[in-house]
């Protein structure tokens, strides 16, 4: 996200000045840049209680994971969306911010999926990796779902929920896909 920043606007001072402006696309992905650091950091105390986390793995295409914990519970891809003093709303298959549905849950999925195939194919079994929504900053967030096919949670609460979950992975199995989920070259094919 910082290359993407710099790409935009490479003059440090009107950059600094671009972060202000509401209608801003520096001020779009600073503001995700800033998400994806509160989220990194809850995802970070996870480690010491047998997960690891990795943060922005990179795809071949450029677009990346935004971060991946990896323990006990099973493997998640987490996306984190910051949406400051707004109203998060999670249904059935939607979320909204602010009334305005958002594509958050079929992207989420997608990635998911994607880096299941990946990461099964590279360990040489089926991995299930589930998708998860780290919400930043919201005013509100409201989940109105028992089951609900992303898990979508306020970015605080990541360690604690994702940690309390039952364990489906052994530590040498959590170690091995680390140890895959690490090595660049398996996100490139």
């Amino acid at each position: 996200m910082r290359r993407k920043i710099r790409e935009l606007q490479p003059n440090p001072v009107l950059r600094l000045l671009d972060r202000f402006s509401p209608e801003s696309e520096i001020r779009s992905w600073s503001d995700g840049l800033t998400g994806e650091r509160i989220t990194g950091r809850r995802l970070d105390r996870l480690r010491g209680h047998g997960w690891y986390t990795l943060h922005a793995i990179q795809w071949a295409s450029g677009a990346d994971i935004d971060h991946l914990a990896i323990g006990p519970a099973g493997v998640f891809s987490i996306n984190s969306k910051r949406h400051r003093g707004k109203s998060v709303w999670y249904g059935d298959a939607a979320i909204t911010v602010n009334g305005v549905v958002q594509r958050h849950i079929a992207i989420s999925q997608s990635e998911a999926r994607r880096a299941s195939r990946v990461l099964s194919r590279r360990c040489g079994v089926e991995l299930v990796v589930r998708p998860v929504i780290s919400v930043v900053h919201a005013a509100k967030l409201r989940v109105k779902n028992a089951d609900p096919p992303v898990l979508v949670l306020v970015a605080e609460h990541l360690d604690r929920v994702l940690s309390g979950l039952t364990p489906v992975l052994s530590s040498d199995q959590v170690a091995h896909i680390y140890e895959v989920a690490r090595d660049a070259r398996t996100w490139v094919g």
